[in-house]
């Protein structure tokens, strides 16, 4: 059996936590290795036990770790077709048993228990769906997917259960034959994925190649999602106290959305954010409260959504005295859009809540995979007032869009 480096790195740490994390790049072999690794535990051990390989849907399994399974199986001359239900997916290696079955199979998600878990390409199912699986596991669970983005693995995953994890970060550099460092996979594979590295000029400017692409597919680094509507931004430590302007942003909320109160600063034509409030449940009296408590003066200006006109009278009265409605126009949305799309976006650190909408909030698709010049009505609660800034700040002035410092 030929094994990667990256197999080498799994079984480095397989003695220790109970999750092992698996994020890695196309063609690092993560899938393959992991489905090794379970052949040969199955094969040293005298024990019965059940492994579950678990995928978004059927169509997805069958095509892709199901296949490798018993190819690998095949290669290695294990596969006997008496131990082989191929009705219900399941084969049996000694006294271990593989059962292979879909994320969208709600019995099969509540179903018996299990000693080990494998969740392929796990960004695809609901966090709920895996807590389901992981909660009936009584031993190792493994997990594996390309970052396309930051989703429950990171913000949920990992941080629940510190000390109880090992994490595995890889790309295709690691498909390569432990021993002799030979690619395990085919050459014109390894010229595709580096045909798309990308190539800068001395001005730091993109020639060539796709840096999203690169970045999580080639490096195996957390990227965008695809079809993303912001790739403009980045976190930072701080936002200035000074700029050449500064403005505070609210849209409104209660029962479901939150009011999210969010502060902008222009310096040096780029954009820097950090969101104060994101709460439901605030009233108007509430979010008087909550500005001055973070620290927002009488006079400073505050944009607000112009649909609530009460919201902002009551505010007003309460000595805020330039607060007021933005003037949305025809197309609005993607106006504003295209407004903040000029700029860089630095985001602070703490506004978690804003970070999540940037990495979120994406281009409607249709059923056929079309992009459309539409976002999708979702994760804009902080993007709606940096929009509302961007529209009345910017969309008319010549000076500062003059000023834009465009992103490298």
């Amino acid at each position: 059996m030929k094994l990667s480096k990256l197999f080498k790195k799994i079984v480095l740490v397989l003695a220790g936590n109970r999750f092992i994390v698996l994020q890695g790049g196309t063609s690092a072999g993560k899938s393959y290795s992991t489905l090794q690794l379970l052949l040969v535990m199955a094969m040293r051990s005298n024990k019965v036990k059940l492994v579950s390989i678990v995928a978004e849907t059927l169509p997805h399994l069958k095509r892709g770790v199901y296949r490798d399974f018993i190819k690998i199986l095949m290669e290695q001359g294990l596969y006997h077709e008496a131990n082989h239900n191929k009705t219900d997916f399941i084969y049996r290696l000694g006294g271990w048993t593989f059962e292979f079955f879909s994320a969208d199979n709600d019995g099969k998600l509540r179903g018996a228990r299990r000693d080990i878990l494998f969740v392929n390409e796990c960004n695809r199912i609901t966090w709920d769906a895996f807590t389901q699986l992981e909660i009936r596991t009584k031993e190792k669970v493994f997990v594996d997917f390309n970052p396309v983005s930051n989703f429950w693995v990171h913000k949920k995953l990992m941080p629940m259960n510190k000390g109880n994890f090992s994490f595995i970060k890889s790309n295709y550099q690691d498909n390569k034959d432990h021993i002799t460092d030979e690619f395990l996979i085919d050459e014109s594979i390894v010229r595709s994925i580096e045909s798309r590295k990308p190539v800068y000029d001395e001005a730091n400017n993109l020639i060539s190649g796709d840096e999203n692409f690169w970045k999580v597919y080639g490096l195996g680094e957390v990227g965008s999602l695809e079809g993303v509507v912001f790739d403009n931004w980045r976190k930072c430590d701080e936002i200035p106290s000074v700029g050449k302007w500064r403005s505070f942003a609210i849209d409104f909320g209660f029962t479901n959305d939150p009011t999210c109160i969010v502060e902008v600063v222009y310096q040096s034509g780029e954009l820097w954010i950090k969101e104060h409030i994101y709460e439901t449940g605030l009233t108007n009296e509430d979010i008087i409260k909550k500005l001055h408590n973070i620290g927002v003066r009488l006079n400073d200006e505050i944009i607000c959504d112009s649909a609530e006109p009460k919201s902002i009278a009551t505010i007003k009265r309460a000595g805020f005295r330039h607060v007021r409605g933005v003037k949305k126009g025809p197309d609005s949305i993607t106006n504003g859009i295209d407004i903040l799309k000029r700029f860089k976006i630095n985001i602070h650190k703490d506004s978690v809540n804003t970070i999540n909408e940037f990495e979120n909030y994406l281009w409607v698709k249709t059923k056929d995979g079309e992009m459309l010049n539409k976002p999708i009505d979702n994760f804009n609660h902080a993007i709606d007032p940096i929009r509302y800034v961007g529209m009345e700040k910017i969309g008319m002035d010549r000076q500062v869009r003059k000023g834009i410092k465009r992103r490298d």
